[in-house]
This record gives C-alpha cells, structure tokens and sequence, in this order.
C-alpha cells in the first residue's frame, strides 16, 4: 500500500501512520512526503509465523491477507521488464531527444498508460531466467522490445503498439510479431482505431527463423493492414528510423506523422544503399521528414516534437468516426473565421488572377476547424478536414495561389488518395474548384499526368459519401470532373457568380479558333480589340448564368450565403445512399 501524507509531516508521524496501517490491514504500507518519488518510510505487517498447510490469516471483513510472496515476485518481474532494455540504450534516448517507450505512453494516455498490456512476458525465458539481472545486459529482450495493448485516448478507446528502442533498437522479431499480428486480428474484431508508435530498425537479422517468411510472420502485416484498411482509422507516429519492412507500416496506416529531427523511413538504411548502389547519402536525406512531406507524398504531417505529434493525433482522429459502419463526431458549431461577406471580394473576377484558397475556406467553416493535410505535397490541391456548423466534411479544393490551381500528377494523387479515405469513413465531401484543368506538356506525361489524373477522377466517381461541388471560379477542361461536376453524381453543383464552365480557358479558345483569323489582321490595336472582343464572347458562353439557364448546374449562390447553402445541402442530404454497380471490385485503385 502506498500513501502520500503532506510534506511539512514529521518522520514520527510517518512511522506511525505506516505502523497503524500495516497492522490494520496486513500489507506492507509505503509512505511519501509531499511530491517525493521515494518512501520516508516503509512497514511490512507482523504476522505470526504458522505452520506449513495452516490457513492463511484474514482480515476482519473475511478477506486474505495482503499479497504474498509469490504475487510480490511476479511484481518484481513486471518492473523489471518495465525497465526496458540496457541502461546504455534508454541512456542514449536522451541524447536522440526522444522518451522511453513508457513514458512516451503516459504521455500519450496519462499516468496508467495501457488501459491493459498484452504480451509482457514475451520471450521472457529466453533473457531472465531465474534471476532478475542477466548475464550480458545486452541480451536484455523485455516484451520482445515491442509492446502492446489499449488505451483510452481523448475519450475513446484504441489499439495500441508501440517499440521500444532499447531493445535491439525497436527490431522485431518471432514473439513481438506474434503481438503485433494479435493487436490487428483484436481490431479486426472490434472496430476500433489502431495507433501505431513506429520507432524500429527493421526485421532482427540475426533472429529471422520463425517469423520472417512464416505464414503467421512479418509478412502477415501488411495482409492485415490491407484487411483494416477502410474498416478502422489506422494511425502511425514515427520517432526513429523505420527501414526497410518496418516502414510499409507508416505507409500502410491511413495517415502518418512524422517527428522533426527524429524520424526517417526507407526501403533500405544508407550503408545498404550505398552497398547496392554506390550512393553516398545520409538518413534524413534518404528518407527524413522533408523527403516523405514534400516529394513522395509518404507522410501527411510533420510534428516539431512528442507533444505536438500527440496534439496532432489527437485532432485528426477528432474528424474520424472509430469505423466504417459509424458516421464522424459533430461537435457544437463555431461561427467562421472571416466574415461571410467578405467572400465575393476575395475572388478575383479575371481567371488568371492568383488568390490563396485558404481565403475561401475561413469564410465557409468553422472557425479552427480546418485541418489540413499534406499542406507541403502537390500544393496545387489542399486537402483536409473542417465543420460547418459542426459536422464534419472533407475538403478538395484547387489552389489559384499555386501555378493557377493546375492540377499535376501528384497533386491529383493526392486528392484521389484523400477522397477514398474519406469515403471509406463516411465523410462528405466538399469540392471547391477553381482549376484551369490538368496540366499538359512532356514533364508531366512521364510524371503520369493521364494515371493519377485517372485515379483522381475514379475516386471521385466510386464514391458515395454526400457530395457538393462549387464553382468558385473557373472549372476548365477535365478539371471539372475531376471535382466532381455535375457528371459525377454530386448531390448538387452551385457555382458563385465568377464561376466559369467549359472546354478551355478564353485565351486558350481563341489561340484554338481564331489563330488564322487574328493574324490577318495587320493593325495592332484593331487585333487586339478584335481579341478582347472574342474573349468577352466566349466568356459569356462558358458564364455559369447561362449553364444554370440551361440547367447544367444547380444554382448560382451570393457569396455571402455560401455556408449557409451548404449547410442545408448537406443537411437535407446526410442520409442519401447511392447505388453502384454490383461487383468486386474496381481496377484503378
């Protein structure tokens, strides 16, 4: 038993508060002075010795004892694998900025950690013994450096795995497999999200027989991270080097935080790299933060330290429902960010002019709801979460502010990335378009401008969550269906009156159709009317008052009353259910 009695108490005190309930209740009773860590005095109880068989002794209300020796010896054998691995490895942590394992887990679920632990005692013959300290410290193995359990995080429960990197710098191996297969198959079952704390080397190279090609071995992971996916958020936190089959894990998970100054994944480390092809180059470089969050599209956020990254998770997974079969939390609604009205002067009326499109969404959601992702990949598209008036949607919006809202190759495998997760979790969505369409030319055709823009515009088709399309402003060429215009079964498109539809830009029309015609004419400045006057003409052609008259879109909005309309769109339409062909499933994806 412990207690904790005010600081300024005398030692007779202690002693006696120590001795009183020791007796009382037969326990070893320790007592602390204020906010100590160590006891000012500890009691064991006095009990008569008795004879071998005679009953053990009770307490008044007809209980046992305390515990006995036997329980105080397993308790022994749980702090010492809660010590983690060598002391020279949990050292070392310190110098690398980083937690211990169990701390980094109070931090996260506070100080009882785990809600319940699986696998403790994993390989635990095969490094204690019979005695608490080893032979070689080195040979420590607690958990099988790899623990896992649940916890109750912000309100919900979890699966958690977590490494620890003492133990053989977080590898795994045949008994940490072992659980870390279990905790997925658990999920599988259950429904509920998975959080992933990543920090491993990889397979252990010198213990691979028994798990590496087994049918229950490392390779198990991946089917059932294939089998979660789209039935549980999957969520992973790098804190180290993840490389080579330990990092399809982050890749597999649903979304992926990567930590400043920590954190780096790749398919090899930098001495096999160099190994197999003579490049000279350094982790961060390989596979850091800045690789994965700005070029390979790998990683969705990048965290300043263990604290923020927790602050991160614990905000997306507030967008997220615990599966596929629930809808995602609503929350009270929050007036917008920036006035409403202000919106229509926000828009500039020529399609070339740039604007940033974050200007547009604080005037349509709530205030310090806009959650985006990938802010640093394929910028031409942003993509994220936010509420308007509390319920949660997923945001596609083209960025005028970046190469005039063109959407290249990743960009477009960004978008189709974020849509299929949100469909998958029951999020509606939101597209707000403002995209002279796919961008053309020989670099992005061997970038694979036609494949992502084909799984951009499959998603967006396969999906049957509630859809709203805006026409901010221009919605040109293929651009328009891949924002789901009103070819792709949204539950409406409305356009702002800036909105323009059609085949290409005004410029663009009348390089294509007049080219001839403009160079004949020999004066300057007769060309260069004749040219505005064209450019007016196709503009009111393609002007979204005529598509309305004509009924192609739903209906022109006033900016100020755009998150008002929306709104009441996706009130009106939370519950539609939308039929797709019967079948097992699509080939794009």
């Amino acid at each position: 038993m412990q207690v904790r009695i005010d600081a300024a108490a005398s030692r007779d005190e202690a002693e006696a508060i120590a001795a009183a309930l020791a007796e009382e209740h037969a326990v070893t009773v320790s007592v602390y002075a204020g906010d100590d860590d160590e006891p000012i005095v500890t009691r064991d109880p006095e009990i008569d010795s008795k004879e071998i068989g005679e009953p053990s002794p009770s307490t008044d209300d007809g209980g046992v004892t305390g515990p006995t020796d036997r329980e105080d010896r397993l308790r022994e054998q749980i702090a010492d694998i809660y010590a983690g691995g060598p002391p020279k490895y949990r050292e070392r942590l310190d110098e690398q900025g980083k937690l211990f394992v169990r701390d980094r887990l109070e931090l996260w679920f506070g100080e009882e950690g785990f809600t319940f632990e699986d696998g403790r005692f994993a390989n635990f013959d095969a490094w204690h013994g019979d005695s608490p300290e080893t032979d070689d410290p080195d040979d420590r193995l607690p958990a099988d450096g790899l623990l896992t359990g649940a916890a109750e995080f912000d309100g919900r429960l979890v699966h958690v795995m977590a490494n620890d990197f003492t133990v053989k710098a977080g590898s795994m191996a045949e008994r940490g497999v072992e659980k870390f297969l279990r905790l997925q198959q658990r999920a599988l079952k259950t429904k509920r999200p998975v959080l992933y704390l990543m920090d491993s080397s990889g397979g252990r190279i010198d213990q691979q027989t028994g798990f590496f090609a087994n049918r229950e071995g490392i390779g198990k992971y991946y089917y059932n991270h294939s089998r979660l996916s789209g039935l549980v958020p999957q969520v992973c936190v790098l804190y180290g080097p993840c490389i080579a089959g330990a990092a399809y894990t982050p890749v597999f998970a649903d979304f992926t935080v990567m930590v400043e100054g920590m954190s780096a994944m790749a398919i090899a480390s930098p001495r096999m790299v160099e190994m197999v092809t003579g490049e000279d180059i350094d982790l961060q470089d390989l596979g850091g933060p800045r690789v994965h969050t700005e070029h390979s599209g790998s990683a969705d956020l990048v965290a300043e330290d263990e604290e923020h990254a927790r602050r991160l998770i614990a905000d997306l997974l507030s967008y997220l429902p615990d599966n596929c079969d629930e809808r995602p939390p609503a929350t009270d609604g929050a007036a917008p960010a920036a006035d409403p009205a202000g919106l229509d002067a926000v828009v500039p009326d020529a399609p070339n002019e740039a604007y940033d499109m974050h200007d547009v969404i604080d005037r349509v959601v709530d205030e310090d709801s806009w959650f985006e992702l990938k802010p640093a990949y394929g910028g031409e598209i942003l993509t994220g979460f936010a509420r308007i008036d509390g319920r949660v949607v997923g945001i596609v919006a083209n960025q005028p502010a970046k190469r005039a809202g063109a959407i290249f190759p990743d960009a477009a495998e960004k978008a189709a990335q974020f849509v299929w997760t949100c469909d998958a979790y029951n999020v509606p969505l939101l597209y707000l378009c403002d995209t002279p369409g796919f961008m053309a030319g020989s670099s992005v055709e061997k970038e694979g401008i036609l494949e992502q823009g084909k799984k951009m515009i499959y998603a967006t088709s396969a999906a049957t969550v509630p859809k709203q399309c805006v026409v901010v402003r221009k919605a040109y060429g293929a651009g328009i269906y891949a924002m789901s215009g009103p070819a792709y079964d949204p539950e409406s498109t409305i356009a702002l009156p800036s909105g323009e539809i059609g085949i290409m830009g005004p410029e663009a029309a009348i390089n294509a159709v007049y080219a001839r015609k403009l160079a004949d004419i020999d004066d300057e400045d007769e060309r260069a009317a004749e040219e505005r006057r064209l450019r007016e003409q196709y503009r009111e052609d393609i002007d979204v008052r005529r598509m309305a008259s004509e009924v192609v879109i739903d209906e022109i909005v006033p900016p100020s009353e755009l998150r008002t309309e929306l709104n009441a769109r996706f009130t009106v339409y939370e519950d539609v259910e939308k039929d797709r062909p019967e079948k097992k499933h699509g080939t794009v994806l």
